[in-house]
Order: structure tokens, then C-alpha cells, then sequence
């Protein structure tokens, strides 16, 4: 397993070459160039001033030496810095908010796996029952449903409405004012709505993925020779049939990384929260290709990564995989 996870980690390498080579292109085939924000809203700027800036930028070199240049700097682990006004260094612009963009879109996997699977099991279990049917309309609504459309309902109705919950931020003005206890109290409260919502569309699909693969395994001989033998119910479905459904779940799972961080764009934007997301969106706006470049690799990396773990999942959850 070690040597397995050793080989997959160094043909990462070429993929995460390939990957930003792709965005690389795609980003300055873009419209639009970092300097406009300082040129073309100042008409004091000259001719040579654009030249001054396009050189300070590096971006009066051909595109493949921009891009040979931005690699040599990953190689030893460096961003850049950042074509913002405070020219500060793009690493510590994510790591300042890299973490809360990670907390969100790890509390919205748990949801995932901790509701959307029991539902599924449920709903192959119980088929055709009143359960199953109302799932079966929770599942439809949730692929209809845009989640930034409900997004704004939910702020209206928990946000304005009710009042219960904050809509914006992840932290309230009073933050260093309140005691300890309310603290982690308020963090809560600020983080249901993003969280919930990130996990709304995963969590309707995933169920009902669950459900057909657990209708399909139950169907196979080895459940009704279970069933034969006299074991329990509860230990035919959930010991012997759960573990062979789950395997095309996690392959799901590992491919919904890319969704949750891209999500992470739309209601970063939405409830004003300082994650990586809104810092994407922001760098975009401004042409800001250092920190545009940054995020996509370490998106690139999670999503790899993430892909890794559904791999390595798949040896813990069947042991036939681990003994090939």
C-alpha cells in the first residue's frame, strides 16, 4: 500500500504540470491585464508608464517564459507576490485564508457522508415505501433548486425575518468582546447557512447514488445466502452489503472535492466570508495572476489528492483490493 501511494504521489508531478500549463493559457487568454486597473482609470497614465508596468509585472516577456519563470519559483516553494497594490507574497495571502475555506468544505463532507448515506441505505431497504418516495422528492428538488437562489431565501427567512442567524461573515463585531463559551457559539451560528447549503447538492445526489448501488447489491447471491444462514437483518445489510455499496460512493466522494472548492467561490461571495474563495473571485476581477495561479494549484493538489483518498478508501472498505 505504501509503494502504491508512494507511485501515485510522483505521478502527480505531470498532472499538476499539465493542469497549470491549461490555466495558465487560459488565464491571460482572458480579456482584460492587470495594469488596466491603473491605467486606464488614470488619464495621467502614459504610454511609458504601461511599459514601466507591464516590465515591473514581467508581463512584456512571451508567455512561455512568464510561465518557465512562475514554475522555477514553485520549485522552491514560492508564490510570488501579489500584483495587488500591497505587492505582498501570495502564500501568505492564502494561508491567512485557506483554513476556513478547508473547515467549510470539511464540515460539508461529514454532513454529506453522515446524512446522505443512511438515507440511501434507507431508501433501497424500505423501496417504493412512503420514505423512499419522499426522499425520491427531496432528491429532485435539490438538483432543481439553485443553491445561490436559495442561498438569498435563506438569509431573507434566518437572516432578516427570523433573525437567528448571522448572513454574512464568520464572526461577529463583538467577536473579542464576548465570553468564552459564546465565542464558539457565534462561530456556530455563522457557519450553519454556508455549510449546509455547500452540502445541499451533494448530499441529494449522493443519496440517491447510494440507493442504487445498495439495490444492487442486495440483489447478489451472497445476501441471500446470508440471509440463509439465519444472520440478522441489521448485520446483512449493514455489515455485508454496506461495505460493497460504498466502493463506487467514495470514487464520488473523491470527485466532489473539485465542486466543494469551486461552490466555495459562489457562497464565499454570497455571505461575505474571507476564505479562499472570495479571494479568488476578487483576484480574478482584478487580473491578479499570481494569487489566480496560486489558488488553481492548490486546488489542483486538494483534487488530487482527494482522488488518492478515494483510492486509498477503496482498500479499507473491500479487502479484495487490498490483497491485489
Amino acid at each position: 500500500m505504501l509503494r502504491y501511494i508512494v507511485k501515485r504521489l510522483i505521478s502527480m508531478v505531470p498532472l499538476l504540470l499539465g493542469i497549470t500549463i491549461v490555466c495558465f493559457v487560459v488565464m491571460h487568454l482572458a480579456p482584460g491585464s492587470p495594469t488596466d486597473m491603473e491605467t486606464q482609470m488614470n488619464p495621467r497614465a502614459s504610454a511609458d508608464y504601461r511599459e514601466r508596468l507591464n516590465a515591473m509585472y514581467d508581463l512584456d516577456k512571451p508567455l512561455y517564459q512568464q510561465y518557465l519563470s512562475w514554475v522555477g519559483k514553485i520549485a522552491v516553494l514560492d508564490l510570488g507576490k501579489s500584483f495587488s497594490p500591497d505587492r505582498r507574497p501570495v502564500a501568505r495571502k492564502i494561508i491567512e485564508r485557506l483554513p476556513i475555506t478547508i473547515l467549510i468544505n470539511a464540515l460539508s463532507m461529514l454532513m454529506i457522508f453522515a446524512i446522505a448515506i443512511p438515507i440511501g441505505v434507507l431508501s433501497a431497504v424500505h423501496k417504493d415505501s412512503l420514505f423512499d418516495k419522499i426522499t425520491g422528492v427531496f432528491v429532485f428538488v435539490g438538483f432543481a433548486i439553485p443553491t445561490f437562489w436559495l442561498a438569498l431565501l435563506l438569509m431573507i427567512l434566518f437572516g432578516i425575518d427570523l433573525g437567528w442567524l448571522p448572513i454574512s461573515g464568520i464572526r461577529s463585531l463583538n467577536y473579542d468582546y464576548l465570553p468564552p463559551g459564546m465565542v464558539f457559539l457565534d462561530v456556530v451560528k455563522h457557519l450553519i447557512l454556508p455549510v449546509t447549503l455547500s452540502a445541499f447538492g451533494g448530499l441529494a445526489g449522493l443519496s440517491r447514488y447510494m440507493r442504487s448501488n445498495m439495490l444492487e447489491v442486495i440483489r447478489q447471491d451472497y445476501i441471500m445466502t446470508a440471509r440463509a444462514k439465519g444472520l440478522s437483518e441489521r448485520k446483512v445489510i449493514y455489515k455485508h452489503a454496506l461495505r460493497n455499496a460504498l466502493l463506487p460512493v467514495i470514487t464520488i466522494l473523491g470527485l466532489s472535492v473539485p465542486g466543494l472548492i469551486g461552490g466555495s467561490v459562489i457562497f464565499e461571495s454570497i455571505f461575505a466570508i474571507p476564505g479562499m474563495g472570495q479571494l479568488f473571485y476578487m483576484s480574478v476581477m482584478a487580473r491578479d495572476y499570481p494569487v489566480v495561479m496560486g489558488i488553481l494549484l492548490i486546488g489542483a493538489v486538494l483534487t488530487l489528492l482527494g482522488n488518492l483518498i478515494a483510492d486509498v478508501s477503496y482498500a479499507l472498505a473491500d479487502p479484495r483490493i487490498r490483497v491485489s
